[in-house]
């Protein structure tokens, strides 16, 4: 199984893959080929818990084509609560800042081909 095919598997099932370095324990997404703090190049898999605090957002109301049926919505930045990683995500039915104030409690709840990493608050 291929990394990406694994990011998608486990982004279905609520978790996030990371990648922690055997040297220093410094997390990084799952696309690091060596460590940005010490510059090792061992890494084990870890999964975190996908949950975390909506860091900043952007709402969509004029969607792109093939992403009509989902309007409005947000791309979202999840800071994830066990580290100092973030990651974006797709947030359904966001239409203005009163649904989503920064800093809401979220959670990755999946993930589809069309929007990629579904984000959903807790």
């Amino acid at each position: 199984m291929t990394v990406e095919e694994q990011l998608i598997q486990h982004a279905k099932e609520g978790k996030l893959l990371v990648h922690k370095c055997t040297e220093c324990g410094y997390l990084h997404l799952s696309t690091a080929y060596y460590c940005l703090k010490c510059g090792s190049k061992g890494f084990e898999d870890v999964l975190l818990d996908g949950t975390g605090t909506i860091a900043t957002y952007t709402i969509i109301t004029v969607a792109p084509a093939g992403f009509e049926k989902f309007t409005p919505y947000a791309f979202v930045v999840l800071k994830l609560d066990q580290s100092d990683l973030r990651i974006s995500g797709f947030m359904a039915g966001i239409a203005t800042p009163a649904d989503l104030p920064v800093g809401t409690k979220a959670r990755i709840a999946g993930f589809e081909d069309n929007c990629g990493i579904i984000i959903k608050k807790q």
